[in-house]
């Protein structure tokens, strides 16, 4: 394997040039995360039509999604280490956006849930690809930056999912939710086919490899970096807690307040655009001041925010007043916006170059697990659980959300933990040959 030094940014590719591709890696990125998300505002109409219960519309909704995402993301990263990433993504794009409209076709429980495996295959290879080309068109101490812009794709795409998504659905039925926010992407994934170029692998790092390591070598790698062990750990339950909880919280809504589903997407999907967004630009600010150069201050940063956004969380679910529930949303949210983008960056930084991929490929399959199969599928099992002979109602699920909320103490024990090894195990990475 070949080492080479670190080349200047401006030498690779103009400015104008890399801030576009972050614009388009963001722009696929919402649709990534609106199209996921979609269901989560129309669960209550689909279970209801089919006549589901909570533990039943949850695995339509999150498992049968995330059993393909996670199975289809290792070998897809894989390829994106060593193809054409923006042919990947572009086809990625493609596959997930096209089953997302599917999904709008679907006539019954069978189609809805071929169609959601569909959207998991495609979408798995969305994220790493993005990721990997965005680490090579912005340097090492520039990337905590680049990657919470990035990172804005998730408030956009949330309150996509959920605004949007809920006012179409309120006035033309959850069908037509599907074609507004799957038919953009195709269109997209043209855009990415032709304007976007494959950049050099590890053009801007001080190390370039020539060949691959073997997914064994990548994993041996992975595992004696404990920061980024406890980085991915941190970041996957941060989507066990934030994310997890995003899932039932419309359905929450509709239940506890009775609003319809138009109205439980009103009230969340602002405070997913403005204070997602402001979170965003807050972090992005905030990592690019040169203190924070120390990678240290970073995590430390990362666990503080979790830990103490997990409290209004936790008062979210418990209180009976809308009012008190909606100023708690308000602080809580913006939290699962904070960690998304020094957390990818914190990965790719802790990776050498040819196994970037295949890092945020690992940190991706434990946040999914967490959020896509286990929060999901946990909450509509305790809510089942919890509820009388009539079936799951406000109550029940209430009582599962408070049960999930506290996990957010959790990942933060896990960001403290990654600032005691993390200096070093970057050098090591830098220093990867």
């Amino acid at each position: 394997m070949a080492s080479a030094a670190p080349i200047s940014a401006d030498s690779t590719s103009t400015l104008g040039t890399r801030w576009y591709v972050l614009f388009i890696m963001m722009l696929a990125y919402t649709i990534n995360i609106a199209d996921r998300y979609v269901m989560s505002t129309v669960l209550e109409p689909i279970r209801l039509e089919l006549g589901l219960t909570d533990s039943g519309v949850a695995f339509l909704t999150g498992v049968s999604l995330a059993l393909f995402y996670v199975t289809m993301g290792l070998p897809l990263s894989w390829i994106a280490d060593r193809h054409n990433r923006r042919n990947l993504l572009a086809i990625s794009m493609t596959v997930w956006s096209g089953m997302t409209a599917l999904c709008g076709m679907s006539q019954g429980y069978v189609q809805l849930l071929l169609a959601r495996i569909g959207v998991g295959i495609g979408e798995a290879g969305g994220t790493p690809a993005c990721n990997s080309i965005v680490g090579d068109y912005f340097p090492a101490d520039r990337r905590a930056m680049a990657m919470t812009i990035f990172a804005l794709g998730a408030p956009i795409g949330a309150w996509l999912g959920a605004d949007m998504a809920g006012a179409v659905a309120a006035q033309y039925g959850w069908r037509a939710a599907f074609f507004v926010l799957g038919i953009p992407g195709l269109f997209l994934a043209l855009v990415v086919f032709l304007t976007i170029k494959e950049p050099a692998r590890g053009q801007l790092d001080a190390v370039s490899e020539s060949d691959a390591p073997s997914f064994r070598e990548t994993m041996r790698f992975l595992w004696s970096q404990k920061a980024a062990v406890h980085g991915m750990m941190g970041s996957g339950l941060s989507a066990l807690w934030g994310w997890g909880l995003m899932w039932f919280t419309p359905t929450f809504i509709q239940r506890t307040y009775g609003l319809d589903v138009g109205e439980a997407g009103g009230v969340v999907g602002p405070i997913h655009l403005i204070m997602g967004i402001g979170a965003s630009l807050l972090t992005a600010w905030v990592v690019a001041q040169p203190a924070y150069r120390d990678p240290r201050k970073i995590v430390r940063l990362l666990g503080v925010v979790t830990a103490v956004a997990t409290i209004p969380s936790i008062i979210a679910y418990w209180t009976d007043s809308l009012q008190v529930a909606t100023l708690m949303w308000w602080i809580f949210i913006p939290a699962i916006y904070f960690y998304i983008g020094p957390a990818f960056a914190l990965v790719q930084n802790l990776s050498p170059p040819r196994m970037r991929a295949m890092f945020v490929a690992v940190s991706l399959l434990i946040a999914n697990v967490f959020n896509l199969i286990i929060a999901p599928q946990g909450v509509g099992l305790l809510s089942d659980y919890f509820a009388g002979p009539d079936g799951a109602d406000a109550a029940s699920l209430r009582l599962a959300l408070l049960v999930l909320a506290p996990t957010g103490f959790w990942a933060a024990f896990h960001y403290w933990r990654a600032e005691k090894y993390i200096v070093e195990d970057q050098k090591r990475a830098v220093g990867y040959v």
